[in-house]
């Protein structure tokens, strides 16, 4: 079912023209949470310009989040909300392709425009002036920049400084600090040791005593490192349970995301490979040889999971730019974010070991490129 946003966005010129930025946020209409936020310092420009383009990346943002999304943008700029609305002309040539652009982001029928006083978009005209300020600073903004008047309005975690980084060779350089992913695989169950297909169609099972005690080698690692700044687990109990122990060494808060979810394994649950071949050899052929085949009894294939999987990467993207998060999960969706950040074919997922409590980690740039930087380190366990 597709998402309904509210996009809010700004645009300032500190000279009209002159050091000008943009900001936007991506809001729940349900519940008001921010989804996510954009803002960038753009040198010397018009205020229509800025706010253009903080349009732009706010449709970006909700994109990400949902490309088959309705969004109602939000914004205090009557003449952007006019001239995208079609009851204004755009006269001016800058304005133009500026205003393509944001038509091109999502098909017109899903996008309203209404205007709003400047008092009622605080959020956005704040993170234009933090991108300002961050560019008078001689610098791209970040989530930190963001974190610290989050944290004056009384909340968000402190963050780190802004670096810059090298993306690799024939790639543009990107000033932003990277989202990055730590990837833990639950500790061990019951049935890990045995190589059972385990799933979200299963008896949901807790940390066997070894996974326990791997859970807290996990996080006195974490600890050690000490560069977590948020938990996402998987719904089930075995990655809860295991992010519950990592999240209170680190003094976090766990949030639940449904798309980290393991495979529904359907029929297969609970059986080893060998029994899965002497009682579904047509269907588990099927299952190796494509990944839009599922497994017997209503399971899922890995296409399916691939979907959801990567649905959830490009909302948590947007959730923690420029942060490293940990993600507990499970062996396919794990195997399924590091195939596609190296363009992989499905076929690869047959080819990765990953351990229990495994440690992988993957970076993800602003300019859309991503970096495998980790794979099933277990060194922590040793």
């Amino acid at each position: 079912m597709a998402h309904r946003f509210i996009v809010e966005a700004d645009g300032g010129s500190r000279g009209n023209p002159g050091p000008a930025g943009y900001g936007a946020v991506v809001l729940d209409p349900a519940t008001g949470e921010a989804l996510a936020e954009a803002a960038e310092y753009i040198g010397t420009a018009t205020n229509n310009v800025a706010e253009y383009k903080g349009l732009i990346a706010g449709l970006r943002a909700a994109k990400a989040l949902d490309p088959e999304a309705t969004v109602a943008v939000r914004m205090d700029s009557k003449l952007v909300v006019e001239q995208m609305s079609g009851r204004w002309k755009i006269k001016h040539p800058d304005m133009r392709p500026l205003a393509a652009e944001a038509r091109a982001v999502f098909p017109p029928s899903r996008v309203t425009y209404e205007w709003i006083p400047r008092e009622k978009n605080k959020h956005a005209d704040r993170l234009a002036n933090e991108a300002m300020d961050a560019g008078k600073a001689g610098r791209q903004w970040s989530a930190s920049d963001s974190s610290a008047a989050s944290s004056a309005e009384g909340g968000a975690e402190p963050q780190a400084e802004t670096k810059a980084v090298s993306v690799g060779w024939g790639a543009s350089a990107d000033l932003g600090k990277p989202a990055t992913f730590v990837l833990l695989r639950h500790g061990e169950t019951a049935l890990t040791p045995q190589k059972r297909f385990s799933g979200s169609g299963g008896d949901d099972p807790e940390l066997s005593a070894a996974g326990r005690r791997q859970a807290e080698a996990t996080a006195a690692a974490l600890a050690a490192r000490g560069t977590v700044e948020a938990v996402v687990s998987s719904p089930l109990r075995r990655c809860r349970q295991t992010a519950e122990t990592v999240a209170a060494r680190l003094g976090l808060d766990v949030r639940i995301d449904d798309g980290l979810r393991e495979t529904d394994f359907g029929a297969w649950e609970g059986l080893t490979f060998a029994e899965v071949r002497e009682r579904h050899p047509d269907d588990l052929d099927a299952w190796l040889g494509s990944a839009k085949a599922a497994p017997t009894g209503g399971g899922e294939s890995f296409a399916a999971v691939t979907r959801r999987v990567a649905l959830s990467r490009d909302k948590l993207i947007a959730r923690y730019a420029g942060r490293t998060v940990l993600l507990v999960t499970h062996v396919t969706p794990i195997k399924t974010l590091v195939r596609l950040a190296l363009g992989a074919p499905p076929e690869s997922l047959f080819k990765m070991e990953l351990s229990a409590a495994s440690l992988s980690a993957v970076a993800y740039y602003g300019d859309g490129n991503a970096s495998v930087r980790l794979l099933n380190d277990t060194g922590h366990l040793r």
